[in-house]
């Protein structure tokens, strides 16, 4: 009962502190000081406290969308175990339930956009649907490999593998899945080189361009849920590039987190070093990230 009470709360307090070091890192490589790492917190904590904007063409989705998008990929986040721990909800096929609460937090951010009638964020909308036709296959691959490593059908089991651990002859396969897994983070989280959360151009936004009619404390959630949907996928990516423990409760703990924060600088490094693709390259690296997962798939049954 303690593992799932601190899952639960990492889950709800972490999230803000990796964008935060996101940041900090790209700060670092552009010479300059940065945000705070706390900085995601505060904004949460100042839009709530403001007040609503509603445009008068706008219906109960808009409202709805950002609660919905909170909800889901919330939920999803408990299905996934944090560290080598059982996840708080664990069940035969629960990948496919993790995989459609990502897609329905989709669809009503999406709903949502284009329930404003802004041809901007009808645009933003599009773009990201159409990115995500690919980004799925390849998180269904992974599974697939995940899945057949280590002969589960629970997202606990396929993570922490059979015995707690993968056997080294998985190795090439999880190295494939492990590069497929951090495009489709990248992609699902709009982070650089797929997207640039800090853009303020219409014409070149895809996530951003989908919540500018949002304010306060709806504008707040889609935050929280941009940065829980960043922790959620990067615990998955976690359990196959690192599997790390030392058997010790009061260890394994810090070092999940540690890990979790590890991760986040490199995300800060990839996008410190990297420049955003151009729009129709975008489909070339999905795509790539789906080979990636599939080879890795086809290795395990060759």
């Amino acid at each position: 009962m303690a593992e799932k009470v601190i899952q639960v709360a990492l889950l709800l307090i972490m999230p803000p502190l990796l964008l935060g070091v996101i940041n900090k890192t790209k700060a670092w490589f552009g010479g300059r000081r940065g945000p705070s790492l706390l900085q995601l917190y505060y904004d949460l904590i100042k839009l709530m406290r403001k007040g609503l904007v509603l445009s008068t063409t706008t219906t109960w989705v808009f409202r709805a969308a950002p609660v919905v998008t909170l909800v889901a990929v919330a939920l999803a986040g408990l299905l996934v175990p944090l560290g080598r721990f059982e996840a708080p909800i664990a069940f035969t096929g629960d990948l496919i339930l993790f995989a459609y609460l990502f897609a329905l937090a989709r669809f009503f951010t999406t709903a949502a956009a284009l329930d404003t009638g802004s041809p901007f964020e009808g645009m933003g909308a599009a773009r990201e649907v159409t990115f995500a036709c690919l980004s799925e296959p390849a998180l269904f691959f992974a599974f697939l490999v995940l899945a057949k490593a280590s002969g589960s059908l629970t997202l606990t089991g396929m993570l922490n593998g059979p015995g707690g651990g993968f056997p080294a002859a998985v190795t090439a396969p999880l190295v494939l899945v492990a590069i497929g897994l951090f495009v489709v983070l990248l992609a699902e989280t709009c982070r650089i080189p797929v997207d640039d959360p800090n853009t303020h151009l219409e014409l070149t936004m895809i996530h951003e361009v989908m919540v500018l009619d949002h304010s306060g404390p709806l504008f707040g959630m889609i935050l929280y849920a941009a940065a829980l949907k960043l922790f959620v996928l990067g615990a998955v990516l976690l359990h196959v590039v690192a599997p790390f423990q030392t058997g010790q409760d009061w260890l394994d703990w810090p070092l999940f987190a540690l890990e979790m924060l590890g991760l986040a600088a490199f995300v800060g490094v990839v996008e410190s070093v990297m420049a955003r693709l151009q729009m129709w390259h975008v489909p070339y690296l999905l795509i790539a990230a789906m080979l990636f997962c599939g080879f890795g798939f086809l290795l395990l049954v060759r």
